[in-house]
């Protein structure tokens, strides 16, 4: 029986980075569950590699399908953007282990889909200066810097992942990624360990 790997914690905790390390481990054998979004790509994000970008017509015709596990909407300055978590073919739960990136919310959404069991959370955590100045660093290098979008996520974020919300989804153990080659052994232990 596989299991589900989420994957959360605020923005420029390291976890698009983690992520790609750990699924490039071939000794894991993990794939992944690629989400779907309306936001537009970010420079050097490819189509069903990061996300599938789509448009408002797709997301109503997962909805009528009843094909959608999550979905979030964000108001942000540029329109509304919606993250969805979708039961395609990607998902074998008899056969694979699976990686994947998400909100507290997601995973919550995912847990209750899926069952408890086979779920395991992994929270990253980085001090919030240091976040914010990766944050701003990886905003510089876009082709058209949304530094509003990037305050609001941060703000978001305190919200999303406050201690409350934490404790009440049963979130105890905390990845600091102080040292990324530390912070991804760690997870790899973790990962074996619920095999």
């Amino acid at each position: 029986m596989g299991k589900i790997y989420c994957i959360m914690g605020k923005s420029s905790t390291g976890k698009d980075t983690l992520f790609k390390k750990i699924l490039g481990d071939e000794s894991l054998a993990l794939k992944t569950i690629v989400p779907y979004t309306t936001r537009p790509a970010r420079a050097g994000e490819k189509n069903g590699v990061e996300y599938f970008f789509c448009d408002e017509e797709k997301v109503e015709e997962l909805e009528r399908e009843g094909r959608i596990i999550e979905l979030r909407a964000y108001d942000t300055i540029h329109g509304i953007w919606k993250y969805l978590t979708v039961n395609d073919d990607q998902i074998d739960l008899e056969h694979q282990n699976y990686l994947i990136i998400g909100t507290l919310e997601s995973y919550l959404k995912i847990r209750d889909y899926f069952g408890k069991e086979k779920v395991v959370p992994i929270y990253i955590e980085v001090e919030d200066g240091e976040r914010l100045s990766r944050a701003l660093n990886r905003e510089r290098m876009q082709e058209s810097p949304k530094y509003e979008e990037l305050c609001r996520r941060f703000l978001a974020d305190a919200k999303d992942f406050s201690e409350e919300k934490l404790n009440e989804a049963g979130i105890t153990r905390r990845f600091v990624n102080q040292d990324l080659d530390e912070t991804e052994e760690e997870i790899r232990r973790v990962i074996l360990e619920n095999r």
